[in-house]
């Protein structure tokens, strides 16, 4: 299974950007799929995971995030919008994840950086 995420760039506070991830393989529409990010001198944080009937999200993009799947083209999707600085980062697109105290993520995409700028 891979995964290539793409949809990253510069857009300025307050902007939005789409975010996409396409898995290549076989991936089950049961799976766990989603977005994590990684902020300069950061560690990796959860960003929106995505179930068969479920969405999640961290508390810091609640509300300004929509994650979405297309389980028929293998891709996952995600919306941001009122885009602010502490945004910015690398997001990663993850598959078949599990939550156990934390998100676990047994297949990750490369990343895409996106930066907010002020």
């Amino acid at each position: 299974v891979q995964l290539q995420a793409s949809g990253g760039g510069l857009v300025q506070a307050g902007g939005s950007l789409r975010l996409s991830c396409t898995v290549s393989g076989r991936i089950f529409s049961s799976y766990y799929m989603g977005w994590f990010r990684q902020a300069p001198g950061k560690e990796r944080e959860f960003v929106a995971i995505i179930s068969s009937s479920s969405t999640y999200y961290a508390d810091s993009v609640k509300g300004r995030s929509t994650i979405s799947r297309d389980n028929a083209k293998n891709t996952i999707n995600l919306q941001m919008v009122s885009l602010k600085p502490e945004d910015t980062a690398v997001y990663y697109c993850a598959a078949r994840c599990t939550y156990a105290a934390d998100w676990l993520c047994h297949y990750w995409g490369q990343g895409t950086l996106v930066t907010v700028s002020s």
